[in-house]
């Protein structure tokens, strides 16, 4: 989250916009969780992660 507008990818983007609406602890929670689910998928069907590059 510190580097959270260096990011141009659209994990980036949704960070930036969730942090501009709440608070950085539930933005936080959010983004762990968000990142939990993508490494459970990753895991459970396999494969490797491809970061999504931003639409403009």
């Amino acid at each position: 989250m510190r580097y959270a507008e260096r990011r141009t990818d659209a994990l980036g983007r949704w960070l930036q916009a969730l942090l501009r609406r709440r608070h950085s602890n539930v933005v936080a929670c959010a983004l762990a969780n968000k990142m939990a689910r993508i490494v459970w998928a990753i895991l459970a069907k396999g494969g490797e992660y491809r970061a999504q590059p931003a639409i403009a």
